[in-house]
């Protein structure tokens, strides 16, 4: 969206937000985007990696959204997502904006507590997590009027309390028409810390990505400018993570590197940069 090879003071007399007045995140993150292109590297804790195309994520995100609607989600309703960096959690959020739902990230480490007092604020309707954080969900389930439907992650036939991940998409269509979104429509329910006071809840328009996409630009250096690999440590779960590194990088379809390391290593973050040739990405300093 900046202009390149020009002044700053030029770009800048030239820059002009767009203003659509239909725009739809997962449509412009992946659905334009050809089917066979790579989108995202998963590298698991054992060092085995599996690769996503995006044409994959998106027949992912349509059962996905097809298995919401069944349920009775539709536009508008909250669907928290309670995972880590990961394929599914692209999924839940493709799904989530493709289907006029209001996304609701939430950081692995919250206790029960704060994961309580998010989903009730947010009066969310589902949630979908794995089974390493189904023990702090189950604890504050009984409190959660709203929270009718809870789809976990490596269930199997554990799924007497909740729908197994795998099943469910498994019997869903793979095929599902996104919804036509005003620019204005909401797409994301984002809390702040709570540094003071209890953590507040801010609301954003599918606009909101366009509005993420010139400082990305900016501070990468007239990014992009070939076929780089896009890695962040940041956690999914924050505006950071997710608007300043992974959906930036595939609004302009470029591939980013998924890894989670349980404690973070120099060594072995020098390690993937190189094994998967990253080119840019977003470390914060600490």
């Amino acid at each position: 969206m900046i202009p390149h090879g020009v002044p700053y003071e030029e770009a800048m007399r030239l820059f002009r937000w767009p203003r659509p007045e239909h725009f739809n995140i997962g449509r412009a993150v992946c659905e334009r985007h050809p089917s066979e292109a790579l989108a995202l590297i998963v590298e698991n804790g054992d060092g085995s990696v599996r690769n996503w195309t995006f044409g994959q994520l998106l027949a992912a995100s349509s059962r996905l959204a097809n298995a919401l609607a069944a349920k009775g989600i539709g536009r508008g309703d909250r669907v928290g997502v309670f995972l880590s960096q990961s394929a599914e959690l692209t999924i839940c959020h493709l799904a989530g904006y493709r289907m006029g739902a209001v996304v609701l990230p939430l950081f692995t480490l919250f206790g029960e507590e704060a994961l309580e007092y998010r989903l009730s604020n947010a009066d969310a309707s589902a949630l979908i997590t794995d089974m390493t954080q189904l023990p702090k969900v189950l604890a504050v389930r009984d409190r959660l009027p709203h929270l009718e439907t809870l789809i976990v992650i490596g269930a199997g036939a554990h799924g007497a309390a909740f729908l197994d991940w795998d099943r469910l998409l498994a019997a869903a269509s793979d095929s599902f028409a996104t919804v036509d979104t005003l620019a204005e429509d909401p797409a994301l329910l984002i809390y702040t810390s709570g540094t003071t006071g209890q953590p507040k809840g801010a609301l954003h328009a599918h606009r909101m990505m366009l509005g993420s996409v010139p400082p990305v630009e900016q501070w990468l250096g007239h990014w992009p400018r070939g076929n780089e690999v896009m890695w962040t440590p940041a956690e999914w779960a924050w505006i950071a993570g997710l608007y300043d590194a992974l959906f930036p990088a595939w609004y302009y379809a470029t591939p980013v590197v998924a890894h989670r390391f349980a404690k973070f290593d120099p060594e072995r973050a020098f390690a993937l940069l190189e094994k998967h040739k990253v080119g840019v990405g977003f470390i914060p300093p600490t």
